[in-house]
């Protein structure tokens, strides 16, 4: 069975961009409950001894164990955003994450530009990754609770772009929102470390 990891920072840490009431609630609600609901839907199931990424593995395309990934995926997707932010963090890349961003991208500028067109364009819920494919880097997203574990791609940092994620603090200003995800909260040492990780299987990272 799983249980809902900590954050790694307290409720107010990413406040004014993220207010403490908004991360109180996402946390504490919504990314519970989908590790309450995996918990109540694994029992008795040959799946429930299985790490996270395995079950997720499992169980996605199977419409008969569809609310199974939903709620794996789901804890999954928001533990690796939780970590993607960090207090005092975003604006210019750094470490090694900075050349190769300037070398798909042309510039971190013009990186920080593509991140946050992506973002306003895609329809509905969803996630936006930073992903490795290979010799580059590429902006992707995803609906629902897709994520590239599924894609043979290497994850390197994601926004969650579900409106439970802004709405208390931007209403419906997804832009606004993304844009101080990109300036004041992306762990760029966490992108970094996942860079490091190469090609490696994204459960590597260690998330619950």
């Amino acid at each position: 069975m799983f249980s809902l990891p900590p954050l790694p920072y307290p409720h107010d840490a990413l406040a004014p961009h993220i207010s403490a009431i908004t991360l109180a609630m996402h946390h504490g609600k919504h990314h519970k409950g989908y590790v309450d609901t995996l918990n109540k839907l694994l029992v008795g199931s040959s799946l429930a001894d299985l790490p996270l990424a395995d079950i997720i593995r499992q169980t996605h395309g199977d419409p008969t164990r569809l609310p199974i990934f939903n709620n794996a995926a789901q804890s999954w997707n928001h533990e690796f955003f939780w970590q993607s932010m960090k207090p005092g963090g975003g604006g210019v890349p750094t470490g090694a994450l900075l050349a190769r961003i300037e070398q798909s991208f042309d510039s971190a500028k013009a990186f920080a530009a593509e991140f946050a067109r992506i973002a306003a364009a895609h329809f509905g819920s969803g996630w936006i990754w930073l992903i490795g494919t290979g010799e580059t880097l590429a902006i992707v997203t995803t609906h629902d609770a897709d994520l590239p574990l599924l894609h043979g791609q290497v994850a390197l940092l994601c926004c969650d772009l579900w409106e439970h994620a802004y709405y208390l603090d931007f209403q419906n200003r997804r832009a606004e929102f993304v844009t101080a995800f990109l300036d004041y909260l992306v762990n760029w040492d966490f992108a970094n470390a996942n860079l490091a990780a190469g090609e490696a299987e994204l459960s590597d990272v260690e998330l619950i």
